[in-house]
């Protein structure tokens, strides 16, 4: 379960507000990644405390990340992981999710090798023995603020009654801007709306990574994202960090397709004819 603040045990328990150790510190930072199939969680902690690190490293204890939506998820962890994927099939993630890492005891403990605890256990913890599957500590509370890599935010919609054809694409600094000569092209008054612009977003995504490929990429025309530093202009930035957070590690030019169908959730098929098309047509 999540635990919100100190509960009563029997016994000492690690928890950043604990007094029953001398140094209570238990601090979790969580990062959550996407793409189309799974969430990554990637985390970092802090343990200090020799004593509860030590029973983690002989497996007496084990770290145990617990996921709280609509309803709590258990995960076992290893001693040195520090991530995991999970189907979204299986977790439902929303901005009243909770994450603590909390750990558990794999035996019987007992207490009288702890020298970090306060001095008030000093003279009875070779009594204190805690039981298997017991929670000897947990960490901070950490929400879920909700995800930022949405496809559209990259996109600028412009009427143009001037242009000589219906849609023209233009990679701008910031944005992927769609110019339309007729507002109903937007097809802002038909519902499913976002559904009708899907070819345009997916025309758009191509042709931004096809400039990031030819700007970022080796003589052969491949992008390690896991080496590359981030771009200096603004819109590869925002591409770079969608594809990052989507756990894309690499593109080229045959890759193209692949890239933009997992950066973009909105789009479900990836209208090979009519995206051809609307590329001749805006050019």
């Amino acid at each position: 379960m999540i635990y919100r603040k100190d509960a009563n045990f029997p016994y000492p328990v690690l928890t950043n507000t604990s007094n029953s150790y001398v140094t209570s510190q238990f601090i979790l930072d969580v990062a959550l990644h996407e793409n189309i199939q799974h969430y990554r969680f990637e985390f970092e902690y802090e343990i200090d405390s020799p004593f509860i690190n030590g029973l983690l490293k002989n497996g007496q204890a084990q770290l145990i990340l617990v996921i709280q939506s609509k309803d709590n998820k258990f995960y076992k962890l290893g001693i040195n992981q520090k991530s995991i994927e999970i189907a979204k099939s299986r977790i439902s993630v929303s901005k009243r999710t909770s994450i603590q890492l909390n750990i558990q005891s794999n035996e019987d403990i007992n207490f009288k090798d702890n020298n970090d605890l306060s001095g008030f256990y000093n003279k009875f913890k070779y009594d204190i023995v805690v039981p298997k599957h017991s929670i000897l500590g947990f960490s901070n509370v950490v929400m879920f603020e909700g995800s930022s890599t949405k496809p559209f935010e990259l996109f600028e919609k412009k009427v143009d009654p001037n242009l000589k054809s219906d849609i023209k694409f233009e990679l701008g600094n910031e944005t992927i801007v769609i110019h339309y000569k007729d507002p109903e092209f937007q097809f802002n008054d038909i519902p499913k709306s976002s559904t009708l612009n899907n070819p345009y977003v997916y025309t758009g995504l191509h042709m931004a990574i096809h400039q990031f490929i030819v700007n970022n990429g080796d003589e052969d025309g491949c992008v390690d994202l896991e080496e590359i530093d981030p771009p200096n202009n603004p819109l590869e930035l925002k591409l770079y960090h969608l594809m990052k957070n989507k756990m894309v590690e690499d593109i080229s030019m045959e890759s193209i397709d692949e890239v933009v169908y997992k950066i973009s959730d909105r789009i479900i098929e990836k209208y090979t004819s009519t995206v051809k098309g609307l590329i001749s047509h805006g050019n």
